[in-house]
C-alpha cells in the first residue's frame, strides 16, 4: 500500500511539474495599444478659428479643418525585429473635429521601442485595393477621396490668412499622390521609450503632429505666393516633405 502511495504521489508531481512546464512556456496573451495624435503648434495645442497663428512668411493663419490619414503601422520591438500590423486594419483617419486615436489590438506580447507608420496610402496600393475598402466609405465620409480622380487626399488642411496683400483669404492645401508620376505617400519612423504590451493593459503613446511644420520645415510655404495647392507637382510633394517632420513623440 505505502509503495502504491509513494508511485501515485511520484505520478501527481510528474504531471503538475509537466502542467508548470507548459504553462510557463505558453504564449503569452496579446495586447492592445492606443496611438494618440495630438495636433499641435509650435509645441501648444492647436486651436482652432478664430485662434491665428503666425508663419515664418509673417503671415497669419487660422485653421478651420484639419485630417490627414495614417496607414502601414509596424512595431518595432526591443530586439530590432518588427511586428507589421495587418496591412488592411492599417488604415486610420486623424480628425481634429473628431477621432484622434488609433487603436490598435491583438497585438503580441512583448517589449517594444519604436514606430513606423506611412503619412496617406502607399502608391503601391494606389489608388483602391482591396484591403482598403472598409475605410473607403470613412474616407468618402470624410472629404478625404477625389472627387474627380481615383485616390486619397493624404492631408486636408483649409483655414483663412491674412498678409500685406489680402486679409482674411481662404486656403487650402489638398496633398495625395496621383499615379506612379506624383508620389507624396512618406514613411515616419520614431523613437519610443522602451514599454510593455500584454494581455493586462492598453498601453497607451501620444504622437505630436505640428502644423507649423506644414509651411516651415524642408521647404518654406508662402500663402501669399500659393494659397491652392492640390494637384501640384511642385508645391504638393513639399508639403509631404515638410508633413514627414512634423510627427514626433510626447513622453
Amino acid at each position: 500500500m505505502k509503495k502504491f502511495f509513494a508511485l501515485f504521489v511520484g505520478v501527481a508531481s510528474l504531471l503538475t511539474a509537466c502542467n508548470n512546464d507548459e504553462s510557463s512556456n505558453a504564449t503569452p496573451d496579446p495586447g492592445s495599444l492606443n496611438l494618440v495624435f495630438e495636433n499641435v503648434v509650435d509645441g501648444a495645442p492647436l486651436a482652432m478659428t478664430p485662434t491665428t497663428y503666425t508663419n515664418s512668411s509673417n503671415e497669419t493663419y487660422t485653421v478651420n479643418e484639419l485630417k490627414y490619414i495614417i496607414s502601414n503601422i509596424t512595431l518595432i520591438k526591443a530586439d530590432n525585429t518588427t511586428y507589421i500590423y495587418p496591412v488592411e486594419d492599417s488604415y486610420f483617419l486623424i480628425n481634429e473635429d473628431g477621432s484622434k486615436t488609433a487603436n490598435l489590438s491583438n497585438i503580441p506580447a512583448d517589449t517594444y521601442k519604436g514606430i513606423t507608420f506611412g503619412f496617406g496610402v502607399d502608391p503601391t496600393k494606389y489608388p483602391i485595393e482591396s484591403g482598403t475598402l472598409n475605410f473607403i466609405p470613412l474616407a468618402e465620409e470624410a472629404g478625404m477621396l477625389w472627387t474627380w480622380s481615383a485616390g486619397y487626399k493624404f492631408l486636408k488642411f483649409e483655414g483663412t490668412y491674412t498678409s500685406a496683400a489680402v486679409t482674411d483669404d481662404p486656403f487650402l492645401y489638398h496633398v495625395g499622390s496621383h499615379g506612379a508620376n506624383l508620389d507624396n505617400y512618406k514613411e515616419v519612423t520614431l523613437s519610443l521609450n522602451e514599454f510593455q504590451i500584454n494581455s493586462e493593459n492598453t498601453a497607451s503613446k501620444t504622437i505630436q503632429f505640428d502644423i507649423a511644420k506644414i509651411f516651415d520645415s524642408v521647404h518654406t510655404l508662402s500663402l501669399e505666393e500659393k494659397d491652392e495647392i492640390q494637384v501640384d507637382p511642385v508645391n504638393a510633394p513639399k508639403i509631404a516633405e515638410n508633413t514627414r517632420t512634423a510627427f514626433s513623440i510626447n513622453e
